[in-house]
């Protein structure tokens, strides 16, 4: 392959005209400075960029920067010590910076609103050191066609910055971040590169956009839970929405409540490795669901993205081995304790860390499963265990030596076995987004109890759908909480950062 030699050196460095920082003691001027410095510096990208497919010169480097948010505190004085976010820990100087000021809009309303009442200190807005790269800069959606970029000539390296992925990391979130000396302290948990890298990989993943994910999240292993919860919410968009807005497909298929058809999107030509369904409220307030196939890697892959958007509760519904002689088929298991045998979180997560139950999910749970089932007290014992749920990287953990594996279930007091339950769980922890999981036992093979075909469909066909009500009402309890109340301390660590 011929090698291209590039004469001319980059001469010069164009950016937009720095805008000076401000003050703001109002948390919607504050969104809206940053909504306007991140709209005029991404749209200096994406014109930069067509200039240059239009011949514009090619010896200069073309870079602007993410919004900011600044906020300085002198005093020790106690905020309202019930609070797991919204003050800071320590006087100092925090910074974050912003992306999709549009996208986050009442997210960073509510965290600025309460910096700014908690400590009664202005924030301050301006621009970042750190570059937009300019894959991140192009609105949702478009499509570069291949003839644009092959009449820019040079590598677009040299051109614009692009994603950083040595700097572009979990070290905040998972605690293990230390400030330059004389820098200052993190403000959110996710810097701007990160939140836009998971953006763009949640559009690839489950084909529908960021902007519809909803704060209450169902994960599950199998498409069965996805087809029952379409039939429910088209039947809901078609008697006119039940409290609910909105029914959205992969490929941003959106059929409205008091419709009976979907009105916009494409259904895109095959399924996305983990399609995503949104059956939506107005702020975002209603219930998302995920099939994240089999297994923890894709539990850690979706979790890792889907918390960027700041979720107010997460649950897994999926299927389990029993592992209890006194499970029957379509009991129901709701976690207290995980056992970690995923090995996908071990790097960011140590496994000596317990993942403790949330008070506030698992009351939601249990009343979910009385007020479904109809059973009650220690009647629900019947068809419930509450304990420990062991999660595996290996899907036929039985056929290894059982010395191995059962010895430990047994010692750890587990009662069900699955392969994403407590990675989800421990990337909840790990993220502070408030996580639960209830399973259903669809086989005991330590028992040598498992499903015949015409078992399986009728298994499937009745526990299915209660299964996935039951999840359906848990998540409106959670969402009729505070989010102050749902956000538990528990899930916060020696210093941590202001924003939730």
């Amino acid at each position: 392959m011929e090698k291209r030699i590039y004469p001319n050196p980059i001469e010069s460095i164009s950016t937009p005209e720095p805008i000076a920082r401000r003050s703001f003691n109002d948390a919607a001027e504050a969104v809206g400075a940053l909504k306007a410095i991140y709209e005029r510096n991404t749209a200096f990208l994406r014109d930069s960029f067509d200039a240059l497919a239009e011949g514009e010169d090619q010896n200069r480097r073309y870079r602007a920067y993410y919004p900011e948010v600044g906020v300085t505190t002198t005093s020790y004085s106690q905020v309202d010590t019930r609070l797991a976010y919204g003050h800071m820990p320590a006087p100092g100087h925090y910074t974050t910076t912003i992306t999709r000021p549009d996208l986050f809009s009442n997210y960073l309303h509510e965290q600025l609103r309460l910096l700014m009442r908690n400590h009664g200190v202005p924030v301050t807005i301006g621009e970042s050191e750190t570059p937009i790269p300019v894959h991140f800069a192009f609105l949702e959606g478009t499509h570069v066609d291949a003839s644009v970029a092959d009449r820019i000539h040079r590598p677009l390296r040299d051109l614009f910055d692009v994603p950083d992925l040595n700097s572009t990391d979990d070290h905040i979130a998972n605690g293990t971040y230390e400030p330059p000396l004389g820098e200052p302290a993190p403000l959110a948990p996710f810097t701007a590169q990160r939140i836009d890298y998971s953006l763009h990989r949640l559009s690839h993943y489950t084909a529908t956009s960021p902007a519809h994910f909803q704060n209450f999240v169902l994960f599950t292993n199998y498409q069965f839970y996805i087809d029952e919860f379409c039939v429910l919410a088209r039947n809901l968009m078609a008697e006119g929405g039940g409290g609910y807005e909105a029914f959205i497909e992969p490929g941003n298929v959106k059929t409205l409540a008091g419709e009976s058809s979907p009105h916009n999107g494409a259904t895109p030509p095959r399924m996305p490795q983990m399609p995503a369904y949104h059956l939506c409220k107005p702020g975002h307030a209603g219930i998302t669901m995920v099939n994240i196939g089999v297994g923890p890697s894709n539990a850690k892959t979706i979790t890792d993205h889907i918390a960027v958007l700041r979720p107010h509760a997460w649950l897994m519904l999926g299927h389990c081995a029993g592992l209890r002689n006194s499970q029957a088929l379509g009991d129901y298991v709701l976690a207290h304790a995980y056992v970690r045998e995923d090995h996908v979180l071990d790097d960011d997560l140590p496994v000596w860390v317990p993942i403790p139950a949330l008070a506030e999910v698992q009351v939601a749970l249990e009343e979910a499963v009385e007020e479904v089932t109809g059973l009650e007290g220690y009647d629900l014992k019947r068809i419930m265990r509450t304990g420990t749920v062991a999660t595996i990287d290996n899907r036929n953990w039985e056929l290894r030596d059982q010395r191995g594996p059962v010895q430990r279930l047994s010692q750890s007091r587990a009662i069900a076995l699955d392969m994403e339950s407590a990675t989800i769980a421990a990337n909840g922890f790990r993220f502070r987004v408030p996580y639960g999981t209830l399973l259903c036992v669809s086989d005991k093979p330590l028992h040598g109890e498992l499903k015949l075909p015409g078992m399986a469909t009728e298994f499937y066909k009745r526990q299915v759908s209660q299964h996935l009500t039951i999840g359906i009402r848990a998540l409106e309890k959670l969402a009729e909480m505070p989010p102050e109340r749902l956000h538990s301390r528990k899930l916060r660590s020696f210093s941590e950062t202001a924003f939730l």
